[in-house]
């Protein structure tokens, strides 16, 4: 039996196009169910210059965008877009723009629930806006995905796991990567961007074939 496509994305709880890129993954695994692949969540920080326990979202839309409005204005693009996927994205709900440090350390903790740690996060944020730096909604979060809440709590509280995290994302950058979500298929087919299901798919089949061929070389 051919072994399962690594695909790995790399991308932040907070990038509404990553929000919709895994989605549309979703869906092109969909598309090809004769494939089997493991999904690997890589982390990524967009916005690393925000410290530990957040800004204001306010603040970080006149930072980086000049203004609220003038965000809003170019964002509604993004929001119809994820609307299409069946997700939701509340503009007006965000009211903190959290680091997101302690969201990677728990997709990592997640380990086989990490695709629904990372969805309940984003989720948390986009829907709902909710402080993703507040401990007791990461915790309540987690446990919601199976994690132990006791043991999350103690955990978030250290430093566990911290340079690991901050090494990966370091390494995303260093590697190329400005701009996420960024996919890699069978460990060298690089997809950027939150491409239509179709085109992830066929990234999916091509990676399925060449590994087909190795083992069949090897």
């Amino acid at each position: 039996m051919t072994s399962a496509v690594p695909i790995d994305m790399v991308s932040d709880v907070v990038c509404p196009w990553c929000f919709i890129g895994k989605r549309r993954l979703e869906k092109a695994i969909a598309l090809r169910p004769d494939i089997r692949v493991e999904v690997r969540f890589r982390p990524y920080f967009l916005n690393p210059w925000v410290p530990r326990e957040g800004i204001s979202r306010n603040e970080y839309l006149t930072m980086k965008f000049g203004s609220p409005e003038h965000y809003r204005a170019i964002a509604q693009r993004v929001a119809q877009a994820a609307a299409a996927e069946g997700l939701i994205y509340n503009l007006d709900e965000i009211k903190r723009q959290p680091n997101t440090l302690d969201c990677h350390r728990l997709i990592l903790w997640a380990s086989d629930k990490a695709a629904r740690m990372k969805q309940r996060l984003m989720e948390l944020y986009f829907a709902e806006g909710a402080d993703l730096t507040n401990r007791d909604v990461l915790v309540t979060a987690a446990a919601a995905c199976g994690l132990d809440a006791l043991r999350t709590r103690e955990r978030l509280a250290s430093e566990e796991d911290v340079e690991r995290i901050t090494q990966e994302a370091d390494s995303a950058k260093e590697a190329g990567i400005d701009g996420v979500p960024c996919f890699t298929f069978g460990g060298h087919i690089a997809v950027q961007g939150a491409h239509p299901p179709e085109h992830l798919a066929q990234a999916i089949a091509r990676a399925a074939d060449e590994r087909a061929e190795w083992q069949v070389a090897g």
